[in-house]
Order: C-alpha cells, then sequence, then structure tokens
C-alpha cells in the first residue's frame, strides 16, 4: 500500500502531525506504532508518581487548549488528552498499531521510501515524518552481576506492577529525572528503600496545586488569561534557558531556590552534603519536586554513593566491600537518548545509511533533515530538545516546517527534496560553536552528549529563536528532483 506521508510514532510529535496533514487538506496518510495503543513515552512510562515537569498550559498544543485538573499534569491526564486530541480530528482511521518500521529505504529512481514492519509486511511513502521521540528505549547499567539478581528487577520505563513493593526491600540504582519522582511513593510502601546516587541532582521547587473552579471558569470565559499565563510559564523557561546557553551567572536566582530548598528540607549535614551537585546546574538535567529530599530524610531510606561494585543474587555489592541485601532493583537509569532512530534501519541515496552518517554523533539541519536522505523528516530530532522549556513548542514549530515541505512537493511538482550538504554542515557548525558555551559542555556526562561530550540532543539556544529558524520552509536550503514526466497515454 502507497501513501503519500508516512508517520512514525504516535506520542505527541506523530498526533500533532498528523493533526496538520488533516487541517490541509491531506487525508492520505497512515500514523504507525510499534506498541498496541498511542502516547508515546506517556504510554510506556507508567511509574507511580509520573507528572509533567512542564506546567500542564504550555505542556498541551496552542490550538487545542484543555482543562486541565491542576498546574502540572499527571499521566493519565495527558494520555486522556492525547485521545481527546484523535477523536476530536477524526484521526481513528489513520492510526496502525502494532505496526513498528524495522527498516526504511529509499528509491531514488522511484522516489519512494520502502518501509518494512515488525509483521513484515511492507508500505511505500512519498515522505516518511519519523516521530519517536527521544526517550524511548531505556539504558540499563553496565553492572557485573546484573542479570544474576534472583529477584524482580526493572527499569521504571517498564514498570512492573504485577510485583508488589509493600514491606519488601527495594534498591533504587540511579537519582535521575524519574527516580526523583518514583522513589517518594516507593518509600510509601516498602520497609526499606537503598537510593544509589552516582551524581546528585538539582532539584528545585515545583510549585505545583489543583486549579480552583474559579480559575478553570475564568480560563474558558477569557482566554486571553489562559494565554497569559501560558507566556509566563514560557518566559520563565525562557530565563532559564539564558542560564544554560549564555552564562551559568543567570542562574543565582535557581540556584538560590535550590539552595533554600535543599536546606530548608534536609537538616542533617552528611545528607545535605550528598546531596549537592558537583557540576554546573543544568549540565544534567534539573529536576522539580517538593518530595524528593523529604524522602530522603525518612529512617527507611537511605542514599548510597558509594560506587556499586556489582549486583549479586541477593542484593547489591558496594565497592566498600558493603553487602546491602534487596528484595528488588528498580533501575532509574534513564534512556538511550544519543541513539535517536535506533535500532530501526534507515537507508538514503546510493544506499547511504543513517547509521553511518551518524557515526560521530546525530545531526540535522534544524534537527528535522538529514542530508542524503529525500523527503524524510524528523520531528524532536537532534538537538531539538530543552533543559528549561516545552517540548512541544518546539514541535508545533518542526510540524509547520514539515507541512511546509510537504505541500512544496506537491505545488512544485518534485519527486523529492533533500537538504544541501553544505546548509547542514553550516548549521551543524553553529550548533557546535554555540554548543561550547552552554553548560552542557562543561564536563559532566548526561544523555545530552555523546561518550565524546559533544551536545547531539539539546537546542544550543532560546526555543524562541528555534520557532523564529522554522517559520517557514524554505525550499533553497534543499536539492530538488522534478517529477519525471508522465509516459503517453497515462495519467500525470
Amino acid at each position: 500500500m502507497r501513501y503519500r506521508v508516512v508517520i512514525i510514532g504516535a506520542g505527541f510529535g506523530g498526533i500533532g502531525m498528523a493533526i496538520a496533514l488533516k487541517k490541509a487538506g491531506i487525508d492520505d496518510f497512515v500514523v504507525l506504532d510499534r506498541a498496541d495503543d498511542l502516547g508515546g513515552t506517556w504510554r510506556d512510562n507508567s511509574y507511580p508518581g509520573l507528572t509533567c515537569d512542564v506546567a500542564s498550559q504550555l505542556y498541551s498544543f496552542s490550538f487545542q487548549p484543555w482543562r486541565w485538573s491542576r498546574r502540572f499534569p499527571a499521566r493519565d491526564e495527558i494520555l486522556r488528552y492525547l485521545h481527546a486530541l484523535v477523536a476530536e480530528h477524526g484521526l481513528g482511521p489513520h492510526l496502525r498499531f502494532r505496526a513498528g518500521v524495522v527498516s526504511a529505504a529509499f528509491d531514488g529512481r522511484a522516489a519512494t521510501w520502502q518501509l518494512t514492519l515488525s509483521d513484515g509486511s511492507e508500505l511505500q511513502a512519498t515522505a516518511v515524518v519519523c516521530a519517536v521521540g527521544q526517550l524511548g528505549r531505556p539504558a540499563l547499567p553496565d553492572i557485573a552481576g546484573r542479570d544474576e539478581f534472583a529477584g524482580p528487577s526493572w527499569h521504571s520505563g517498564r514498570w512492573n506492577h504485577d510485583v508488589s513493593l509493600a514491606g519488601r526491600r527495594v534498591a533504587v540504582v540511579g537519582t535521575g529525572a524519574s527516580a526523583i519522582q518514583f522513589v517518594p511513593e516507593v518509600a510509601k510502601v516498602a520497609a526499606h528503600v537503598d537510593v544509589y546516587q552516582r551524581s546528585a541532582p538539582y532539584v528545585l521547587p515545583k510549585p505545583d496545586r489543583p486549579y480552583r473552579a474559579a480559575e478553570l471558569a475564568v480560563f474558558e470565559r477569557v482566554p486571553v488569561i489562559r494565554k497569559a499565563d501560558r507566556l509566563r510559564t514560557f518566559l520563565y523557561g525562557e530565563l532559564l534557558t539564558s542560564g544554560f546557553v549564555l552564562s551559568p551567572k543567570l542562574l543565582a536566582g535557581p540556584m538560590q531556590l535550590w539552595r533554600r530548598q535543599l536546606n530548608a528540607q534536609i537538616t542533617d549535614p552528611r545528607l545535605r552534603a550528598q546531596c549537592v551537585p558537583d557540576y554546573v546546574m543544568g549540565c544534567k538535567r534539573v529536576v522539580f519536586s517538593n518530595d524528593w529530599y523529604p524522602a530522603l530524610t525518612q529512617p527507611h531510606v537511605e542514599l548510597v554513593t558509594d560506587p556499586i561494585d556489582r549486583i549479586t543474587s541477593d542484593g547489591v555489592l558496594t565497592a566498600d566491600g558493603t553487602a546491602r541485601p534487596a528484595d528488588v532493583i528498580i533501575y532509574g537509569t534513564g534512556f538511550r537518548a544519543v541513539d535517536f532512530l535506533a535500532p530501526m534501519r534507515v537507508t538514503g541515496l546510493g544506499g547511504w545509511r543513517l547509521e553511518d552518517a551518524w557515526r560521530d554523533g546525530a545531526q540535522a539541519y534544524l534537527g528535522i533533515s538529514v542530508t542524503g536522505f529525500p523527503n524524510f523528516f524528523l520531528l524532536y530530532g537532534p538537538n531539538t530538545n530543552l533543559g528549561g522549556n516545552s517540548i512541544l513548542y518546539m514541535l508545533e514549530g518542526q510540524i509547520g516546517y514539515v507541512l511546509g515541505a510537504i505541500r512544496a512537493l506537491g505545488a512544485g511538482r518534485l519527486a523529492w527534496l533533500d537538504v544541501r550538504p553544505d546548509v547542514q554542515d553550516g548549521f551543524t557548525r553553529w550548533v557546535t560553536s554555540a554548543s561550547r558555551r552552554s553548560v552542557w559542555e562543561t564536563g559532566c556526562h548526561s544523555w545530552y552528549t555523546t561518550s565524546s561530550g559533544r551536545n547531539t540532543n539539546n537546542w544550543p539556544d532560546h526555543t524562541f529563536l528555534y520557532r523564529y529558524r522554522v517559520r517557514r520552509f524554505d525550499l533553497s536550503a534543499y536539492r530538488v528532483m522534478p517529477r519525471r514526466p508522465a509516459a503517453a497515454g497515462t495519467p500525470a
């Protein structure tokens, strides 16, 4: 079966792209997803305490506000929002689940992408929009003996709800954004919790609360007030971003908030010292929580900073020789973010493989187009992640840009368009230069960077400047191939 557009991934990016196509009068498309429902990372992650770090008014599409119940939405409410988007815009017939893409190969002569799915079936498409995100593949740590543990263990991104933690001894490996949320919930039921920390996170207060009925009524009756609240949240994120991309000196305010919360919630000098990061704020993901530090002060919770030597059949052995028993191990160790589209195999012009193009780190013009891969577009691609604002704001700009490219293909009667190598190289040089002054390349190791320390994930400037750069599709940045004239007697 052939489509004008195939969208891979039914999370926010894929659903948003599908809505844009519908609004543009383009119905010849399908949205593929490897799972049995939509939602992307919000579907896959289901750990207790899961909420969004971005305020709800900004974590929704500008064209589709929502009656959020609180300032920071929980997972179930976000999923309801996505399902409502699908229902309102009639996307149901375009969704195809349990249809993971194994490979995508471009046929230059036919100007067609050939996609092979996990069930062995094949599809063809004029254009492919890949919206698989950056946080879909859990990263398990390379710790000796990990497979020898006799009890249940899992990654937080694939939570095992069949195992009760009540009265159990739980070992949590990692103190990233997920652990910050689920450890306080686990501590409510577990008999003992050991939290193994490699590096301390910066934890800022989270101004979360339910919306009052009067506030919701005002938002609905006076939309400009909701927009003002959205703008306020956005501007705060841009102020935080200024410290990340211009100078850490601009982080004096957030640093004060972090220090004040730490000092107020942890009085034990030793534990407080363990919670002080040894890197510049923002070099690793800044997290927001009001109950992380209090959870660590509970008598049955211990923060362990000695390195793990190995996992044993009945617990964890640390480098100082201490054996710590555990009934359950939970890995809050993040995702394989720098791998991007893996394990999907993508082949472009002349048999050029994307894994070879990205051997030294992923790169794409505006995070959207990769030279040598015509009519192939990325949403939430390389260097479009953020440290301090809403990914949905970025996605809306990307979706509009990709829609412009798809329209250009039809309006210009083009077989394909491919970003020019010099354009991509110039953009990559700018990203490299801009990243050098950012906090992400100040020496810490995080999922934002490759093993060599190169920033491949984050946008190294303010988000409003990204939206300005993608405000319209620029055909002059692309090489184009006109459609071949139809043979005599055949339809054009």
